[in-house]
């Protein structure tokens, strides 16, 4: 087939056929990666006539059995970042681009309340994008990003250097994380949540994303959640705010969960674009 449209669309249908939830867009994307060029060029090349690249058939083919498309193309959007991603990292979802927006208010508050340059904590920082996203937008705050997995620790590394935005990558267990530091402002995390009980529907996650990232320890899911929000209280200031990610289950036992441990004040659920427990938001007490 050497018509880009109708290779396109006819990739388009491949992947629908494979059970792809956004079959036309990963098929504009793939023919963008393979082309060199962006989406909006590959739909003027479909008006106008264009080649197929020779790379496309394999890029589909890959898809078709749920390889994750960011995995195809190394690229991951979120917030406006262009992040690397690839094997052995957590692919941020778009739903965590409004917890981060949630941090990044919380570290504005700060400035606004004439506190100083705020410093913000992303616990269990994956491939960095919280922390670059919270650093990006709130350019005043010291931003330290802490991983576990060896392989994550090098996608935050490398997406910290590329986009040149300096923020302290920290090689360590979120639950005993940064010792000694006990001034922080705000701290941001989406722990691994998913209830050992559980298994992720999509193969793009159950297949490919590290295992490490997605199981929180327990059949509720809040085992590694409960010890990482403990290591937040000892990290915040008096005052300080920790938003939390969750999974769409616990928008009850989470926040239940933290205030029976007695740290935490303020304590509030909150729901994402789609109307969906995302996160919690609570104050040190």
């Amino acid at each position: 087939m050497n018509d880009l449209r109708d290779a396109v669309r006819a990739a388009a249908r491949t992947l629908a056929d494979a059970g792809v939830g956004s079959p036309d867009h990963d098929a504009v994307a793939l023919a963008a990666h393979a082309l060199g060029v962006d989406a909006a060029e590959v739909r003027r090349r479909m008006v106008l006539g264009g080649e197929v690249p020779e790379s496309y058939a394999g890029l589909v083919a890959e898809r078709a059995r749920r390889v994750p498309l960011q995995h195809l193309t190394g690229r991951s959007w979120f917030r406006g970042l262009e992040l690397e991603v690839g094997p052995g990292v957590f692919v941020p979802r778009p739903e965590t681009e409004v917890v981060a927006g949630w941090a990044v208010d919380a570290a504005r508050d700060c400035l606004d309340a004439g506190v100083g340059a705020p410093v913000v904590v992303d616990l269990c920082t994956g491939s960095g994008a919280i922390a670059l996203a919270v650093k990006s937008e709130v350019p005043e705050a010291r931003v330290l990003a802490v991983e576990v997995s060896d392989l994550a620790v090098a996608w935050a590394q490398r997406n910290r250097d590329r986009l040149g935005l300096d923020v302290e990558v920290e090689h360590a267990d979120a639950v005993t994380a940064l010792p000694g530091l006990t001034d922080v402002d705000v701290v941001v995390s989406n722990p691994p949540y998913i209830p050992t009980t559980a298994e992720p529907v999509d193969p793009e996650v159950r297949d490919h994303d590290p295992h490490v990232a997605l199981y929180g320890g327990s059949e509720d899911g809040l085992a590694i959640p409960r010890l990482v929000a403990a290591r937040a209280a000892g990290l915040l200031r008096p005052g300080g705010v920790l938003v939390m990610e969750h999974a769409d289950s616990q928008g009850e036992s989470l926040p239940a969960a933290l205030r029976a441990s007695g740290s935490w004040s303020h304590i509030e659920d909150r729901v994402d674009l789609t109307g969906r427990p995302r996160a919690t938001v609570a104050t040190r007490a």
